[in-house]
């Protein structure tokens, strides 16, 4: 092993030699130095000395994460990951040094690793993955050539230039919504005035489920003085099995301090990425753009509750205010209100004598813990999931039929039975509808509901003016939802009302700058407008913030094809976590490359698996493949299905070729769409 200064230190445990020898074969055969050794034998002085020389003067650190590293408390591997921290000390800010890699299943969250390895972008290479695309960002990165990446945030080893910068495979997703937003993953989740959260504009091959990244990807912006965070409380109790109702306390405190006109309130998606985490205050305040952090723990047992809640100032760490409440199951809501009451006091903020709205109080305790059982269900974000969900919203209902959020939960839950194939979709939509219905009846000041009507109204009535007037409404009860707001630039795209459209994405932006959702429907819109290098940062921004979203990788592939970059797409298309997505993906790069064959092979595998629900996908790669013929005959099977990608079909760049065609302006007609 020769000291070249361009070379790459793999750190391993032992038991992952065979992964760590996979991964130093490919990077070798690709022209890259290791240093990686399977012959020494760790420890001892003369090998320490080595080592610190090693890791001292290597270009790349690639720390591989593991079950075998969780498990080990002690090991020589975790010596070497501190040594390389210790080195990052004193390196220029945006220098890309650190990159970890998983080999299995590993949680982000949950991974015994130090801070700084959550300060940059992970890359997942689970068995048999593809390393391609990080032996090629590898190459960028040491390469002499290549400029050195200046990182914009604090996950400094993400190139935005890059044609792939994760292998990453999907896991089970936990979608960031209702009162458990804290349960990290956010897709889709819904705004209601106070109780529910941000809805979404849903689809199966849009806006999807994604996983927590390890950190934040960008500072939020300039702290402002009255800016304040709600961050996940800590379930203390027992047996640990609490953290619903611990989540519920958290969102119902951060829903009440957001109807104070003068508090700027951080989102609960950018703050969630904290939850778990051992994080300096000051780190938070400035990534998330806030002046105070709300941090609490709770320890519940049968029908009692202690809740302990502080205010902290993130500018030097100190408390300004603390309290502890040791109260009846009965008082919890008393209890959020005391505590959102104590901090507008402790931020001396001139309310007068304000009190915070009235909410809908359930008529026992047990009918809110169906509530929030259910949203637990929900949040596993599987068919088994979905239906308890719905059985336990429904619980709650039928003991209290006044519980609007109940109906607001049912609602949603319907949605997302009906979007994933478990409901057909004349009856999915239907209960939908009725729920909310409903839950406007119980509380007109909701949100939520509104955007629930609004994508029922887009994706299966095609009724564009309902849609419209139903997601204005929910922005107007709540216009800090950022939901709420790209809900509307969803329907404006449908509409091709593109610059408007793309207004409401900034505005959505600007609300919730860590969302990943927003920065895909974001970088949506800008596909649609043509604007390509500012979709393609779009998109790969909201895989910098998460690695496994779905679709991503689809759509930052078409922009990378469009860019002329045929390469780069074919690689986005194979690390697309969804099926269907990426056999779409790769049959359309492959016949743009001139590998009709290939091509072949990829659609006629996609037509067997998506044939019965996303006929709009296959009808895309017809479009890319040049076949008229084929196209509107599938978009015609599509229409017959109620396919949900269908209300955004006008202007879709990859339909581009055939807006000329007389066919193409008779669908959007059947459509209601303006052509």
């Amino acid at each position: 092993m020769t000291d070249s200064g361009r070379a790459v230190f793999l750190s391993y445990a032992s038991q992952d030699a065979d992964a760590a020898q996979n991964l130093c074969n490919a990077l070798r055969a690709a022209g890259t130095e290791v240093w990686f050794d399977l012959s020494e034998l760790r420890g001892g002085d003369t090998w320490d000395a080595l080592i610190r020389r090693q890791i001292k003067g290597c270009y790349l650190f690639v720390p591989m994460i593991s079950a075998n590293t969780q498990s080990r408390e002690e090991g020589y591997f975790r010596r070497e990951w501190k040594l390389a921290v210790d080195r990052t000390n004193d390196m220029a800010g945006g220098r890309a040094f650190l990159l970890p890699v998983v080999i299995d299943g590993t949680s982000d969250s949950e991974a015994l690793v130090p801070e700084k390895f959550r300060e940059v972008q992970w890359t997942r290479l689970p068995a048999r993955a593809n390393t391609d695309a990080f032996v090629d960002h590898v190459r960028r990165l040491i390469s002499p050539d290549a400029k050195t990446p200046v990182a914009a945030s604090v996950r400094a080893s993400l190139l935005p230039n890059s044609s792939a910068v994760t292998a990453s495979t999907r896991s089970i997703p936990r979608p960031s919504r209702s009162i458990v937003p804290w349960l990290v993953g956010g897709i889709l989740t819904i705004a209601a005035g106070y109780l529910a959260a941000d809805k979404f504009l849903a689809s199966k091959h849009g806006l999807t489920t994604v996983d927590a990244p390890a950190t934040t990807p960008t500072q939020a912006e300039a702290v402002n003085g009255k800016s304040i965070a709600v961050l996940p409380f800590t379930d203390m109790s027992e047996k640990h099995d609490q953290e619903y109702f611990a989540d519920g306390m958290a969102e119902e405190v951060m829903n009440l301090l957001a109807k104070i006109p003068q508090l700027k309130v951080i989102s609960r998606t950018s703050a969630a990425q904290f939850k778990g985490r051992d994080v300096d205050v000051k780190t938070i305040g400035s990534t998330l753009g806030a002046r105070y952090v709300v941090e609490g723990s709770i320890r519940k047992s049968t029908d009692r509750f202690r809740i302990t809640t502080q205010l902290i100032d993130t500018r030097d760490g100190s408390e300004r205010w603390s309290e502890t409440y040791d109260r009846s199951i009965e008082d919890a809501f008393k209890v959020q209100d005391a505590i959102a009451a104590s901090l507008v006091r402790a931020l001396e903020l001139a309310v007068g004598g304000r009190e915070f709205p009235a909410r809908s109080m359930p008529k026992n305790p047990a009918v809110y813990d169906l509530y929030l059982r259910g949203v637990q269900a929900f949040d596993r974000y599987n068919g088994e999931g979905f239906e308890q969900a719905a059985d336990l919203y429904q619980q709650a209902l039928d003991l209290d039929q006044n519980f609007a959020p109940a109906a607001i939960g049912l609602a949603e839950v319907q949605v997302f039975r009906t979007q994933w194939g478990y409901l057909v979709p004349d009856i999915g939509y239907e209960k939908a509808r009725q729920a909310a219905e409903l839950a406007i009846k119980l509380d007109p000041q909701a949100s939520g509901p509104h955007q629930t009507l609004s994508l029922v109204h887009a994706q299966y009535d095609w009724d564009w003016s309902g849609a419209l007037r139903d997601a204005e409404q929910a922005i107007a009860l709540d216009p800090r939802s950022a939901f709420a707001h790209t809900d509307k630039a969803l329907v404006l795209l449908s509409l091709g009302r593109l610059p408007e459209a793309k207004t409401q994405e900034n505005l959505a932006a600007s609300l919730d700058p860590l969302n990943p959702v927003v920065r895909f429907n974001r970088g949506w819109v800008l596909l649609w407008s043509g604007e390509l290098p500012e979709a393609e940062e779009s998109f790969r921004l909201a895989l910098q913030i998460s690695p496994t979203y779905e679709s991503a990788h689809f759509y930052l592939g078409h922009v990378l094809l469009q860019r002329g970059d045929p390469a780069g797409a074919l690689t986005q298309m194979q690390q697309e976590p969804d099926n269907e997505s990426r056999l779409a993906g790769i049959a359309a790069v492959q016949f743009a490359t001139g590998h009709r064959k290939e091509s072949d092979v990829a659609l006629e595998q996609l037509t067997k698996l998506a044939a019965g629900d996303w006929a709009s996908g296959i009808a895309l790669v017809y479009a890319m493949r040049n076949e008229p013929d084929a196209v509107f005959a599938w978009l015609d099977r599509a229409y017959a299905q109620k396919d949900e990608d269908l209300y955004i079909i006008k202007g879709n760049p990859l339909l581009g070729k055939f807006t000329h065609d007389p066919r193409y302006a008779a669908f959007l007609r059947k459509m209601k769409l303006p052509e």
